[in-house]
């Protein structure tokens, strides 16, 4: 297999022209032979419209094959920039304004919100027509033309294929540009920690406005010439109905999917009998230990815990596969770029000290869109600076001990959630946790923790804190519980520490 690809158009070209590329259910697949001329089509299209290369095209399509195509295709010859389909008409008009977006590309069917929000800022509108009796995820772009493309023909390698913005939850959004090189060396990376080949099918249930699924699930698969199945999003209810179509060789999810999912797990023991999984991979958040172990015996494979954010084009570090030692509670070794551990003066920490993780290589973003004050803090001393806190020992396993910004200071005593959310999680009636920090009037910070307690069990306050109190310090000790049916999550399923305190009522 051709390991020099550095764009997307050349990436196509890593599958036999009849293998399957994309499918879905219920629908022939597009082969790779014809996501190659779709590719080529859009390209001409584009250029026909006015769109060329680094012209910014804002994409709001549900989850499913042609949000998959349509990242590929268009990526192969502009830049794309995914938004959530779930926003509402000021958030798309934050965003389309923010990403100076030339076209905004909707189906058919349209999307309200997005299309009011374009035309308050005057920005045309372009419908992706698909017919449900070709392949999953063909289509063809219909709009009025824009002029003449500046830049026309595939993207390059400097070019930018694809802009998100950083979530956000404690400031501003900012914007990452992810050049074509970017993009499709996270694809080679994953590809080499997962050993994917022609053979592997991977079943999406990612979001496709986020970086896990579009980098994770699509473009490494394709990397290794195999095929992706594209669901319409996350939904317990029909996951193992999926799982039986599929006929996956592993599928990626964030944590809070994995939870839901072994919650089902004892009402759909045929399926998991049938299904062929080699491993299952989990990302974008920690994997409380207890889950994968879970996991593992439930699906009878290796669980893959990696490491990723946007900066990186998604992963930076992945436990290996067997037979090297896969660490619950670890994100594993570095998995394409140099990972390292950093004092706050610029200084590398040996094994064991804990730090900030940094990291650096050919999948990390050059730096943020006009911020320069973001790009002085995040990319000093020759290395992107993560934000996370955390550890590294003698052979190369990283451990995550939390967002420096979510780290809970309790009066100077520093607190890791996730130290907290691993222990309650071991108390038999505890389903799901998240710790965070709570308002104090004298410390400034204290304790708390969201608890969904397992179905059938009970579990009071006072119990959960006496467990957690013959585990911890004292001073890590939730101060208060609150126990919920579901805990908040963020657009893309992640558990979201800060702000929850006020969400709850507590700040």
């Amino acid at each position: 297999m051709a390991d020099d690809f550095r764009t997307l158009s050349e990436l196509f070209g890593c599958g036999s022209g009849d293998a399957p590329a994309i499918s879905a259910p219920g629908r022939p697949a597009l082969t790779y032979e014809g996501l190659r001329r779709l590719a080529a089509t859009t390209t001409k299209t584009l250029n026909a419209l006015g769109i060329g290369r680094n012209d910014r095209l804002a994409i709001v399509l549900p989850n499913g094959p042609e949000m998959a195509t349509a990242f590929l295709a268009i990526g192969a010859a502009a830049t794309t920039a995914p938004l959530n389909p779930a926003y509402k008409v000021e958030e798309l008009d934050f965003y389309l304004k923010d990403l100076a977006a030339k076209a905004l590309i909707v189906d058919a069917e349209g999307h309200a919100a997005a299309e009011q929000a374009a035309r308050q800022l005057g920005i045309p509108v372009l419908r992706l027509v698909t017919d449900k009796a070709t392949a999953a995820g063909d289509f063809r772009l219909e709009g009025q033309s824009l002029g003449k493309a500046k830049l026309e023909g595939p993207a390059e390698p400097d070019d930018i294929a694809l802009i998100l913005h950083t979530s956000g939850t404690t400031s501003r959004p900012k914007i990452v540009p992810l050049s074509q090189v970017n993009v499709t060396a996270s694809a080679r990376h994953i590809r080499a920690s997962l050993a994917l080949t022609n053979a592997d099918r991977c079943l999406n249930v990612m979001p496709l406005f986020h970086i896990h699924g579009l980098i994770a699930a699509v473009l490494s698969s394709l990397s290794a010439g195999a095929s992706i199945f594209c669901t319409p999003g996350f939904n317990a209810l029909n996951f193992f109905s999926l799982l039986d179509e599929a006929e996956p060789s592993w599928y990626t999810a964030v944590p809070t999917m994995h939870q839901a999912i072994l919650s089902r797990a004892s009402r759909n023991a045929d399926s998991i009998a049938k299904a062929k999984l080699r491993f299952v991979r989990s990302s974008s958040s920690s994997l409380p230990p207890q889950v994968m172990a879970e996991l593992e015996s439930v699906f009878g494979c290796p669980v893959i815990e990696a490491y990723g954010m946007t900066e990186a084009a998604h992963q930076m570090a992945s436990n290996p596969l067997p037979p090297l030692k896969r660490i619950a509670g670890s994100v594993g070794l570095a998995a394409g770029p140099d990972v390292a551990i950093m004092d706050n003066a610029g200084k590398l920490l040996e094994a064991g000290e804990t730090g900030e993780i940094v990291i650096r290589g050919p999948n990390v973003t050059k730096g943020y869109e006009n911020n320069p004050k973001a790009n002085a803090e995040a990319f000093a001393h020759g290395w992107f600076h993560t934000g996370d806190q955390g550890t590294m020992d003698g052979e190369g396993y990283v451990r995550i001990t939390g967002r420096l910004k979510e780290i809970i200071n309790r009066g100077g005593e520093k607190v890791s959630p996730r130290e907290v959310d691993e222990v309650l999680m071991d108390h038999p009636a505890v389903q799901q946790v998240v710790t965070f920090a709570m308002p104090h009037d004298k410390l400034g910070e204290e304790v708390a923790a969201a608890v969904v307690l397992r179905e059938g069990q009970t579990a009071s306050e006072r119990e959960i804190r006496d467990f957690a109190a013959s585990r911890l310090a004292g001073f890590k000790v939730p101060r208060k519980l609150v126990f919920l049916d579901e805990i908040p999550k963020g657009a893309t399923g992640k558990l979201q520490r800060i702000g929850l305190a006020a969400k709850l009522g507590l700040g």
